[in-house]
């Protein structure tokens, strides 16, 4: 699986680091202690500074000077639009627009340690760069976790964030659970709260990163609304039918399927469509860690069973595509928002809420 790590020429080192966990690829660099935001950008090669400059090209046909003089080739200045350039290596990131504004890495940083005050516990656990250093990413932990069950089925608590120096996005901030048992991303917003900040890089955006401090809010108050609703889920029993059920309307690509599976003729959907509802719901079925008290017949499990596969069984072409499917607004995450809804509508109407009628 490819990694699209940058190589950094001036470090010879790739612009990664996590603590204590195997480097991506086993590339870049293992701490054993969770750094200060100084150390990890310098730890994952992200301390780097992006400028904009003018953008020029090459003009054609004959230019006549004041002078009658006659120049063949020009150069030309780009109007409103400007380079976006490493300047520890000149590497040209992106073109933007005159309003784009830079935000650069150690403010993305300062982003964390605004959001939560130093010493309140934030742990920088993973950073890096990716392509020529376009796009940066970002994860700390905050602190406590969400426990469903007696406790040994520990969630903990962490925001992402993103961000990129070729024009390609916004900055991105998003609170993202994740289950310690088997590494899965519970992907998870509430109808009346999302779980991602996202800013423009345009004028003012340096103000709505030191005010995103809000994510740090909503990680809160929907640790606290999760953590309710998984303990409750763990209590409520399902049938293996209805987990099946669950994972095919959670998967359910378009109307079409909806239909043919509405019908039952099951015969008619598509191969792949199938394989993929079987390989998730033997994910469901034998994953240890689908056998645990919250999840063995559970709706819980139900709910992991989705974001699971995703996380633990669903192939990618690389890193890059995984991270943008589970955390950035994907494939996964929609999926498995779809399933957290099923379930959540399960609490109120049973069987109904996975009907395929």
């Amino acid at each position: 699986m490819a990694h699209n790590l940058n190589f950094n020429n001036r470090t010879g080192k790739y612009s990664f680091f996590s603590v204590k966990e195997k480097a991506w690829h086993n590339l870049g660099q293992v701490v054993q202690e969770y750094p200060t935001s100084e150390e990890a950008i310098k730890f994952a090669g992200l301390d780097y500074e992006v400028e904009k400059s003018a953008l020029f090209t090459k003009g054609s046909g004959i230019i006549e000077n004041k002078d009658g003089l006659i120049i063949t080739d020009s150069e030309l200045e780009v109007p409103d639009y400007f380079a976006n350039i490493r300047t520890d290596n000149n590497i040209v990131l992106g073109v933007v627009g005159k309003d784009y504004q830079i935000i650069q890495n150690r403010e993305a940083f300062s982003f964390f340690d605004s959001i939560v005050g130093s010493g309140n516990g934030i742990l920088y656990e993973t950073a890096g760069a990716l392509g020529n250093g376009e796009r940066i990413f970002i994860t700390a932990k905050l602190p406590d976790y969400i426990r469903v069950g007696n406790g040994d089925d520990i969630t903990e608590k962490y925001i992402f964030l993103t961000t990129s120096h070729d024009g390609s996005g916004s900055i991105t901030a998003a609170f993202t659970p994740v289950r310690i048992v088997c590494q899965n991303t519970l992907n998870a917003s509430l109808k009346n709260m999302s779980n991602v900040v996202r800013i423009r890089h345009t004028a003012g955006a340096k103000q709505r990163l030191e005010n995103a401090h809000k994510v740090m809010g909503l990680a809160n108050n929907l640790s606290i609304e999760l953590e309710a609703r998984f303990n409750h889920w763990a209590k409520i029993n399902v049938t293996d039918i209805e987990v099946k059920k669950l994972i095919q309307l959670s998967l359910c690509p378009n109307k079409e399927t909806l239909k043919q599976l509405q019908k039952g003729n099951t015969d008619d959907l598509s191969t792949v469509f199938k394989n993929t509802v079987e390989d998730a719901f033997a994910y469901a079925m034998i994953s240890e860690n689908q056998q645990m008290e919250t999840t063995k017949g559970t709706l819980f499990g139900a709910y992991n069973a989705v974001s699971g596969y995703f996380q633990n069984v669903r192939s990618y072409k690389n890193n890059e595509a995984k991270l943008q499917s589970i955390v950035l607004g994907g494939t996964a995450q929609l999926k498995s928002q779809k399933a957290f809804e099923l379930c959540t509508s399960f609490e109120k109407t049973g069987l109904d809420a996975f009907s395929l009628n």
